[in-house]
């Protein structure tokens, strides 16, 4: 069947369910769509242009080599102004065709294809190919309409076939699949290219290449990229687990090993599935269609656990490889619908429907119970895509009330003054100083669609493919003839199996004869959803005795304790960042019964802190709501164990700060007349955390925010704690009490400099950021956040020690170490252990990142020099920002 009609089928039946939302309605949201595009469009072009992509809290442009780097998500960008390429198409398709003629000059005078840089090669195909492609596929269709364009002349595809050209050398391995990176002046071959050494890549990564290189060697006459495309399909499939069908996350590019071998439909798999349905929709090979349906019954019948859609071990497909689900996975039931399977899409779009409600966004990553696994959200279209494609399906206006809520939840939560801001922890509000290119790309194609009518549009984009990227590739290519070389004929030879063809889409017509079948799909999953599953409690094996010191017992300022622990042969080494670390040394106990003892002491403080992991309370916010930043500005804050509970407060504590006399807020406080009635700011050390708490609740204060000693400290580069009480009976601690590195905290001294009276408010979470028009700033308003993720990391990452085999060949049985223990005292001071403050439960022990080394010549005072060398408000956020380090693993994984 001609892949046109096949496109067309799908989209031809639409029928109505429930109450239609009126045209009027529509209008209005997709204009709203519209000024939202702008908001983010004329942001980039004003501030960032012409660098890669907008840092919107900063309001300047992200230019690789003058930014921190942020490891593996740094590879999209060449600076080669990536966001205006990746927006192009969109630009024609919100109609916007003057704005994209002056686009298109801008890129064919001002974009650079040869620069001496490394990128991905997956990236830059979807992105830069892909948006130079789709470009000139408007392009042509504007000029061929008569009114615009009429000076083109297949420029953007002379640039297209330039950077096809500079991503060829990567594919030059014996399996035909390409190196991950690629030098664009260099290639893979040299020193010069500083790239050529990797050995591993993603599936999606080699996979998600034919939709754009086939389009090149169509639109250009020249075979070659077809072919390289093709080759790394067929190896791909070649090297498939033939008893389950399913391929592997990452394989070695040189062997074709499996190097990871769960399976799934998310991240570093995802669009590989997606190009094999499309590759049959654009270039009508046949071949592609039954590879697909192969993988997808296999997909179904392991992967799919309806509504979930879960990892599976590819030799043991009934084994699950993992208990939660990434973000990047919600592109599944959009590609289900171009599919025609639409019941099982019905289902697992609700089930994201559902977690987004629940937290505005879908986390990067959610367990299986629904509960936030990674927080960040990067402003992922995936969601959207879905959405569109089953209203498309269905007519159902459900779906526009889903698209509805995408747009409301963008508008309150990611919108700043200079564009749109990833949200670094969906659960506190906080942003991430991000807009990534794929927002402009995908976002807002998808939501412009869905409430736009077929007489709205400049044409007809059923006469389209989106790519992954969501660029328009025209169906019209699978009618070029094209010559393949010899190394992809065999696609051609190989002996196609009828039964394994689904030729047509189903009428949905047919498929729902009862308007309330959808909804009866969709009720048991929002049940489900708004059901919390029960945690599960460590297992203790019985019998094991306890040692002289139980581990929940143990305070690292009690010298009984670390008598003990000297004793068993375990030792305490102090860390720049504040924190202590036990190490075990058997051979240096007293007695083999005490080694012993210690060894029990090591296994028990090790389940302990795998424990407090799953009992770890959720990080806070602390909002700044007036001057200088009128609810812009969100700081993730540690919680305490004891206090105000602020997730059980609807309202939170809300008040102006001032600082406690003494800052140290370990005896009688002395100005109680300014402490009364305000959150007192406290600095971290000298005593307990819940003796600081009772100190300043005697004075009056409502609240208190206790802020880390340790100069340099951020959020960014060590792991978020709660603060524990002090063995003690905290019952009498009324007040909330919460912690900030020294970094965020002195945002708030800053501010507190510049405008005597600065209003905050404690919460569990950010609140509507709405800001009274007199209020608002009309200039860029920087926003400080803290990166908030509590994810397990590899071993590598760990500083705990397992008792077994698995242990790191480094560490004998006889020397153990258990993850550190925060321990609030600088290790620059003589330590004291009558003068280190109770050990703060770590929230995130696992991920332990290195810190700047601490200055013990310097000690922060309540009010801070006032000299040249203090900074302003902007330059201190400016220089907090240079110190992030971004961590998405997801990203790497797609990489």
């Amino acid at each position: 069947m001609p892949p046109v009609f096949y496109s067309l089928l799908l989209f031809g039946a639409l029928c109505s369910l429930g109450q239609a939302m009126s045209r009027e309605e529509k209008n209005r949201l997709r204009n709203q769509v519209v000024e939202m595009f702008d908001h983010a469009y004329q942001n980039y072009m004003d501030h960032a242009y012409p660098a890669d992509e907008l840092m919107p809290l900063t309001c300047r442009g992200r230019v690789r080599g003058l930014e921190p780097s942020r490891g593996d998500v740094d590879d999209a960008l060449g600076k080669f102004s990536l966001t205006l390429i990746d927006t192009l198409d969109t630009l024609v398709l919100l109609n916007k065709t003057t704005e994209f003629e002056a686009a298109v000059r801008r890129v064919l005078s001002d974009v650079r294809l040869d620069n001496d840089i490394v990128v991905s090669v997956f990236e830059t195909n979807i992105r830069v190919l892909g948006g130079l492609l789709g470009g000139h596929s408007m392009a042509v269709m504007l000029k061929d309409g008569g009114q615009h364009m009429q000076w083109y002349q297949d420029e953007l595809l002379h640039m297209a076939k330039d950077i096809g050209l500079r991503l060829l050398p990567a594919f030059n391995t014996s399996s035909g699949l390409p190196y991950p990176r690629v030098n664009l002046k260099y290639g893979v071959r040299g020193p010069e290219t500083r790239t050529g050494t990797e050995t591993d890549t993603c599936t999606a990564c080699a996979g998600t290449i034919i939709l754009e290189f086939a389009a090149l060697s169509r639109f250009t006459g020249d075979p070659v990229f077809e072919d390289h495309a093709r080759r790394a399909m067929d190896f791909l499939w070649e090297k498939r687990q033939r008893n389950s069908n399913l391929v592997g996350t990452t394989i070695n590019i040189h062997s074709g090993e499996w190097v990871r071998r769960d399976s799934g439909v998310g991240a570093g798999i995802d669009s590989y599935y997606e190009y094999l349905l499309k590759a049959y929709i654009l270039l009508g090979d046949d071949l592609f269609l039954q590879r697909f349906n192969i993988h997808y019954a296999s997909i179904m019948k392991y992967i799919s656990q309806p509504p979930l859609l879960l990892d599976v071990h590819i030799h043991k497909p009934l084994l699950p490889a993992r208990t939660w689900m990434d973000s990047l996975l919600a592109f599944f039931p959009g590609l289900q619908v171009l599919k025609g399977d639409i019941r099982p899409a019905i289902e697992t779009h609700e089930m994201l429907y559902q977690v987004t409600k629940k937290h505005n966004f879908l986390p990067e990553a959610f367990t299986t119970d629904f509960r936030v696994h990674w927080a960040q959200h990067p402003l992922r279209p995936e969601f959207a895509e879905s959405t569109y494609f089953l209203y498309k399906a269905t007519g159902d206006p459900y779906y526009l009330e889903a698209g509805r809520s995408i747009m409301e939840n963008l508008n309150r939560f990611a919108r700043v003054p200079c564009g749109f801001a990833a949200m670094k922890d969906v659960r506190t509000g906080s942003h991430e100083d991000r807009m990534d290119s794929f927002f402009l790309a995908e976002m807002f194609k998808y939501l412009f669609l869905l409430f736009a009518e077929a007489d709205e549009l400049s044409f007809d984009v059923e006469d389209y493919v989106f790519t992954t990227e969501a660029h328009l590739l025209p169906l019209s290519l699978s009618t070029v003839p094209l010559s393949l070389s010899s190394s992809s004929n065999k696609t051609s030879e190989e002996e196609l199996d009828d039964s394994n063809f689904d030729w047509t889409c189903p009428n949905t017509r047919l498929l729902f004869p009862d308007p309330a079948f959808p909804r009866n799909l969709r009720e048991p999953i929002r049940s489900a959803v708004d059901k919390s599953c029960p945690r599960p409690i460590p297992y203790r094996e019985p019998g094991m005795g306890h040692p002289p010191l139980r581990a929940q017992d143990f305070m690292a300022n009690n010298p009984e304790h670390l008598e003990l622990l000297r004793r068993m042969g375990v030792s305490l080494i102090h860390l720049k960042d504040g924190r202590v670390q036990l190490v075990q040394h058997a051979t240096q106990a007293v007695s083999a019964v005490a080694a012993e003892d210690g060894v029990r002491f090591m296994q028990e403080m090790m389940e302990l802190s795998s424990q407090q992991q799953k009992e770890q309370l959720p990080p806070r916010a602390i909002q700044i709501v007036s001057h200088p930043f009128f609810g812009r500005v969100v700081l993730t804050a540690g919680p305490a164990q004891f206090g105000t509970d602020l997730s059980k407060s609807s309202t939170g504590v809300r008040g102006f700060v001032t600082v406690a006399e003494p800052y140290s807020g370990c005896s009688e406080i002395t100005n109680a007349e300014y402490v009364q009635g305000h959150i007192a700011l406290l600095q971290r050390g000298q005593c307990m955390f819940a003796e600081k708490a009772r100190h300043i609740q005697k004075a009056g204060a409502i609240g208190g925010i206790v802020i880390d000693d340790n100069e340099g400290s951020s959020s960014d580069t060590a792991p978020l704690f709660q603060m524990a009480g002090d063995g003690r009976n905290t019952d009498d601690i009324t007040l909330p009490l919460l912690f900030l590195f020294h970094k965020e905290g002195n945002i708030l001294l800053e501010s507190l400099k510049e405008y005597r009276e600065v209003e905050v408010l404690l919460s569990d979470k950010a609140r509507d950021r709405g800001v009274n028009a007199q209020e608002a700033e009309e200039d860029c308003q920087t926003e400080a956040t803290t990166p908030t993720s509590f994810e397990p990391v590899s071993q590598s990452q760990m500083s705990t020690v397992e008792l077994d085999e698995s242990a790191p060949k480094e560490v004998s049985p006889a020397q153990e170490e258990v993850s550190p223990v925060d321990e609030d005292t600088s290790p620059a001071e003589d330590v004291s252990p009558l003068q280190e403050e109770d050990s703060p439960k770590e929230l995130k022990p696992d991920l332990v990142q290195p810190k700047e080394k601490r200055d013990s010549e310097k000690t922060k005072e309540p009010e801070g020099n006032t000299d040249s060398s203090s900074q302003s408000v902007d330059e201190l956020l400016a220089d907090w920002r240079e110190d992030l380090e971004a961590f998405q693993q997801m990203e790497k994984d797609e990489l």
